[in-house]
């Protein structure tokens, strides 16, 4: 491109000092597209904590800072592309009304089957962000259907585009290797999950299901990666692994992503009980690792693992979920065949792909 491109990234979701991992595709996709010569500047909330006091405080202290880049430098941005419609949209839309800079909303899921559920008034600042934003892109197929049927965008208007897998980052390391970098006893077959712990991820469900798989395969242990948004839920979880004195359950704090890839390579299966789930980049994520998936029938998982890419169950069902995880744990061909079609879905949606199709609509001349 003739002139280098300057970009604001506005992300009500962004890594910091409290959390490696909040946010991160958000943060992934902005060094990306650093390397390729962009500029980019960064407002965001890094903090992850649903306290009261620090939730009105990071957002207010976000809004601050929003305001005091739009008065610095607000004029030198070609594009101000907001993650999440609301609330960051809203943000976003005064560069848009008060310096015509281009606006790019990303959809991510949560902000329109949750957020914009919660009142007439957020459903109708969603409807505003939606209708007034120069492209939106929909991270997930069926997060896109719904953005255009029930928000009435235009399709000329939208991309299908995910945030993309890091191939570089996310590839197969020996099973032996990943389990001894991880000191993970040997003759286990770890079930993995990865994400926030919240009720919406099915983290209930998959315990209670470990528990009757566990039953009958003592070779079986449950590693569950990430970091709780309520310290009650976490209580909870580790409450009823008490009550049914479950065995091998481990419970880790969010990491970095390298060690993600090796966590992915050492389990057996990578389970995502998800309830609602925009597009699931973690299950890509895993597939680029050579691990089968099991997840949900919903959202941006009925794309990624259908047609036999992985193992679709029906959410908020633990019977369901066990029996999936049943299949790929005992039926060696099905998983060597999810497995390699994990690697060609995880091939479609390289990182690299993605970023210069974003990088053609950051481009895109008006008109």
């Amino acid at each position: 491109m003739s002139k280098k491109l300057r970009i604001l990234v506005l992300s009500n979701m962004y890594p910091g000092p409290r959390q490696a991992t909040f946010g991160i595709f958000v943060k992934n996709q902005v060094e990306a597209l650093r390397e390729t010569g962009v500029e980019v500047d960064v407002v965001a909330v890094s903090d992850p904590s649903m306290v009261r006091q620090r939730v009105i405080k990071k957002y207010l202290t976000w809004m601050l800072q929003t305001g005091v880049t739009f008065l610095r430098k607000g004029r030198s941005y070609d594009v101000v592309h907001a993650h999440y419609v609301f609330p960051t949209g809203m943000l976003a839309l005064f560069f848009k009304k008060f310096l015509n800079t281009k606006l790019i909303v990303t959809a991510h899921g949560g902000d329109i089957d949750r957020m914009a559920k919660k009142n007439a008034r957020i459903q109708a600042w969603t409807k505003q962000i939606l209708t007034e934003a120069d492209h939106v892109i929909a991270v997930g197929k069926e997060l896109y259907e719904t953005i255009h049927t029930e928000y009435n965008v235009e399709k000329e208007r939208m991309s299908l585009l995910n945030m993309g897998v890091n191939r570089t980052v996310f590839q197969p390391i020996k099973k032996a290797e990943a389990f001894a970098a991880l000191e993970l006893k040997e003759g286990t077959r770890p079930l993995l999950f990865i994400g926030n712990f919240i009720p919406e991820k099915g983290v209930l469900e998959l315990l209670e299901a470990y528990r009757l798989l566990k039953e009958k395969d003592p070779a079986l242990t449950l590693h569950l990666v990430g970091n709780p948004k309520k310290d009650e839920f976490l209580e909870q979880m580790k409450s009823l692994i008490t009550k049914h004195d479950m065995k091998e359950v481990f419970i880790y704090p969010a990491v970095p992503q390298a060690e993600l890839a090796i966590w992915m390579s050492a389990a057996e299966v990578f389970v995502l009980p998800s309830h609602l789930e925009g597009f699931g980049l973690v299950a890509l994520e895993a597939m680029s690792c050579g691990t089968p998936v099991v997840g949900t029938k919903v959202g941006g998982l009925q794309y990624l693992l259908g047609d036999g890419h992985g193992v679709l169950v029906e959410p908020k069902n633990t019977a369901s979920l066990q029996h999936g995880i049943e299949e790929v744990l005992y039926q060696p061909e099905l998983a060597t065949t999810l497995k390699e079609k994990g690697f060609a879905r995880a091939d479609e949606h390289d990182q690299e792909r993605i970023l210069k199709k974003l990088l053609l609509l950051y481009g895109e001349k008006e008109g």
